[in-house]
């Protein structure tokens, strides 16, 4: 079924919601960039869900899908806010890093990143649920709609590229 054949299913309960509820996410995530991409994200969720049509109470089903999406950004910002953020030690300035250690450790960061974002889709998709939302393969998989070796394939393809990608500074550690 098409989102054009379904005007008061889930699609059209988005459309008619749209304003209301992207305005509430932007109360909760803080900007409306961050609103707009759980709207889409929400589309694309709905869009691949199965027996939507089915559903008793499709606003109520789109308000709470963008929400758990809206907490899934905020658990992943946590963790990348979490990690890659660089601490102040102002008590403790013997332990800080040279300027070298800095821009090493930087250029290392920026290298995986860039390794991360080069993966195919689904495979960084999986690979950050687990690593950087610290899901379980089992969850990932629920989540996914694929088995739980599929899950296990992609992570270890997606380290294994990560690896090779950073290869040279590795040997550094």
């Amino acid at each position: 079924m098409g989102e054009r054949d379904d005007p008061h299913g889930v699609f059209g309960a988005l459309m008619s919601g749209y304003d209301r509820l992207t305005r509430r996410l932007t109360r909760r995530l803080g900007t409306v960039s961050d609103a707009q991409d759980v709207m889409q994200d929400t589309w694309l969720k709905l869009a691949r869900a199965q027996d939507v049509q089915d559903i008793s109470s499709p606003g109520a089903y789109v308000g709470q899908v963008a929400e758990n999406l809206a907490i899934d950004r905020l658990r992943a910002q946590g963790v990348r806010e979490r990690y890659f953020t660089t601490a102040e030690f102002h008590d403790r300035p013997a332990d800080l890093p040279s300027a070298e250690r800095i821009v090493d450790f930087r250029q290392r960061v920026a290298r995986l990143e860039a390794i991360i974002a080069d993966l195919p889709a689904r495979q960084r998709q999986v690979f950050l649920m687990h690593k950087f939302d610290g899901l379980s393969h089992s969850d990932i998989a629920t989540r996914l709609g694929i088995s739980r070796s599929a899950v296990e394939k992609l992570i270890m393809k997606a380290l294994a590229q990560c690896r090779d990608g950073l290869g040279d500074l590795l040997d550094d550690l």
